[in-house]
């Protein structure tokens, strides 16, 4: 019997994204003391380790490997919370979060300010329409500047960010406090923590700055609201009733991102950032979604209540020792333990059994989700995007996973496990679209795939670590492609007699570069009259696709390219699908390689920090491994530096940056795409390759 509705809790769906060492998690711990959910603050690399970071991993290497989830109270408001890794190789946490939330906090480091992950994570913000605020965090650092960060904010990736507090400095220089700039008031931080935030009147010294700031804040909301427009015209003071709702309505719409101040490692700033969540991201029923009917193609929109036919959306799953950890969201409709549901991928019923709401490693059993909600449910057989329904056949829609960069080649040293090792990898696999695992056929080793060293290392050591499992790793494995300089025809007759029924198939058309910035593939059909017949045409697709697997330069697929067929023949009884298909993919295999091929590589987008000392050493360093510095930033005593690099010049790096600034730099990197490489190099990288294949 389905459970009577009640008067729901206001909700906020949210996640805290950032780039590496922004100070996400330090945040995230802050909002969990200040909320009641944890009464000890745990560290990123403190002996309490901190609470969303629950993994043995991510204690021992002081990062955020998995997203978080957690449900906190903030006045009269429940707030689920998912807190994402910063780091680019675990980028498909950070793209799984967002399917499932209405809103998100995106925190900048008061030095760096935007960062390359800071750039992929707008990118991904922007893919789910969602609007966010910003938090410009630790303002304590020396070389901290609000201001400097807004800047580039504003120029590089939200032209409507827009102050709406600003950070209070001593005369040392020590941040000491928060002024709000819509109330008009000085905030400061006091007792446990920074637990209790008092509000003052501003010192005179105050006043101008503050007066100033709050007028360009007006003057963006003015773009919004006739009435504030008319009231800065006439001089008529706007109060905050009048602001609050018009910068609301502005941030859902997301033309406007309401951005605040402060340092969560000195825990101030924090408390304002929570009332911020509330006042200005939307609850679940404003952000309505479209789903698509499997059977029609439809698309149809969710009204997001709770009296509506359930919709759930499967956006992570958690292969555990205990079985799988399915993590829903509810869009609309009301999910009850040992209800019945059907999952509308596979059309398969099942019945509800454990349902939780989750907090980082542990969970309460609950018997009721709402709308809205972000729950766990456990023993449920799916598949990340899945959806479940009272037997509609809905869907999501397909979650965006980034491609591979590169690979290990792995072989277990015991013969008996390799039940465990698939075993794991099945399990991997399922956990993180962005694993891939395959099988070379010409060496017969197992490659995996993903997104950087960092990625596949953790996933190597939960194999020992949860598999018992000894493995040997082959030298990294770029992921190269191929591509072709110029265009080609082509005409191709592909016939085979050998008695009984032969195969007889004729395709004409041309081979041609997309052109830059293009990687995909392109058939296109531009028949005139009934050359080929219509029911061959798929299969001249399927040729190409065969053919561009595996290009002629190193056997790595082929990107970046049009086939355009123009003619053909057929023969009445001769012709089929399969003999067009091996006429498509032989023509287009020659074409290939008439075509001038060349190699492809990743190349990515590097950041580092190094002691000014050092600039110059790393910038040799960096263009010794055929790298480009494409910018630089004084930040004190330290240089930012940014820079392309191939990613196969980039192994083994971090050993000697070290070197060369005495343990004192950092370094960040993020696919940047594909460009060709030299000429000269190519020979050296198929003997590579030949090598290993033998």
């Amino acid at each position: 019997m389905r459970p009577q509705p009640h008067e729901a809790t206001p909700l906020r769906n949210i996640g805290i994204s950032a780039h590496i060492d922004a100070g996400k998690t330090t945040l995230s711990e802050r909002i969990l003391f200040y909320a009641g959910k944890i009464h000890r603050i745990g560290e990123v690399r403190g002996d309490v380790g901190a609470t969303m970071d629950s993994h043995e991993l991510e204690r021992e290497r002081g990062i955020t490997i998995r997203s978080a989830a957690t449900q906190v109270r903030w006045g009269d408001h429940a707030i689920n919370l998912i807190d994402t890794p910063g780091h680019v190789d675990f980028t498909i946490e950070v793209e799984r979060a967002l399917s499932a939330l209405d809103g998100v906090v995106l925190v900048l480091c008061g030095v760096a300010g935007v960062q390359p992950q800071t750039l992929t994570i707008d990118r991904q913000i922007r893919r789910h329409e969602l609007p966010r605020l910003v938090f410009i965090n630790k303002l304590d650092r020396p070389g901290a500047d609000a201001e400097a960060v807004l800047a580039d904010l504003r120029a590089r990736v939200d032209p409507g960010a827009v102050l709406v507090n600003l950070p209070r400095f001593d005369d040392q220089g020590r941040l000491v406090g928060i002024v709000d700039l819509i109330d008009r008031r000085l905030l400061t931080f006091e007792g446990e923590r920074g637990a209790i935030v008092r509000g003052q009147p501003l010192p005179d010294e105050l006043r101008g700055p503050t007066e100033g700031a709050r007028e360009r804040l007006l003057e963006a909301l003015a773009d919004h609201s006739d009435a504030i427009m008319a009231s800065l015209v006439d001089g008529v003071e706007v109060s905050a009733e009048e602001i609050i709702p018009v910068l609301r309505k502005a941030t859902i719409e997301r033309q406007l991102t309401p951005v605040l101040c402060g340092s969560a490692h000195l825990e101030i700033g924090v408390q304002p950032l929570l009332d911020a969540v509330v006042r200005y991201l939307p609850a679940p029923a404003e952000r309505p979604r479209t789903v698509v009917d499997v059977a029609t193609g439809e698309a149809l929109r969710l009204d997001g209540g709770a009296a509506g036919p359930l919709c759930a959306h499967a956006f992570k799953v958690d292969a555990g020792s205990f079985g799988q950890l399915t993590y829903l969201r509810i869009l609309q409709g009301r999910l009850t333990r040992g209800q019945r549901v059907t999952n509308a991928r596979s059309g398969q019923r099942i019945k509800v059994g454990r349902l939780v709401r989750i907090h980082a490693s542990s969970m309460e059993e609950i018997e009721v989700a709402e709308a809205g909600d972000i729950v766990g449910l456990f023993g449920v057989e799916c598949v990340h995007g899945d959806t479940f329904t009272e037997g509609a056949r809905w869907s999501v829609g397909a979650l965006h996973v980034p491609e591979p960069v590169m690979a290990y080649a792995i072989r277990v040293r015991d013969r008996g496990a390799l039940g465990r090792l698939a075993s794991a990898l099945g399990r991997f696999t399922r956990e993180d679209p962005s694993l891939r695992v395959s099988r070379d056929e010409e060496s017969g080793e197992t490659l995996i795939a993903g997104m950087g060293e960092l990625h596949l290392d953790v996933y190597l050591e939960r194999m020992r670590r949860e598999h018992d499992l000894e493995v040997e790793v082959g030298a990294p494995v770029v992921a190269y492609r191929e591509s072709i300089a110029r265009a080609v025809s082509f005409d191709h007759l592909h016939r085979k007699q050998d008695g009984g029924r032969g195969q007889y198939a004729r395709v004409i058309g041309a081979l041609a570069p997309t052109g830059a910035g293009d990687l995909g593939v392109h058939f296109r059909e531009r028949l005139v009259g009934a050359s080929i017949p219509r029911e061959y045409v798929s299969a001249v697709g399927q040729g190409l696709g065969d053919a561009l697997a595996r290009g002629p330069i190193l056997g790595a697929p082929v990107v970046g390219v049009t086939m355009d067929l123009v003619d053909g023949a057929a023969h009445d009884k001769d012709s089929s699908a399969l003999a067009f298909r091996i006429a498509a993919r032989d023509a287009v295999r020659d074409a290939l390689r008439a075509a001038a091929p060349y190699l492809l590589e990743p190349v990515m987008e590097v950041e580092l920090v190094v002691p000014a000392a050092a600039h110059g050493a790393t910038v040799a360093s960096l263009i010794r491994r055929r790298g480009r510095v494409v910018g630089h930033q004084a930040l004190g005593d330290e240089a930012r530096l940014e820079a392309v690099v191939p990613l196969a010049e980039m192994f083994g790096y971090a050993g000697e940056l070290r070197s060369l600034t005495q343990g004192q730099g950092t370094f960040t990197m993020s696919p940047a795409g594909h460009e060709e490489v030299p000429a000269g190099l190519v020979p050296a990288i198929v003997r590579r390759h030949e090598g290993r294949a033998a």
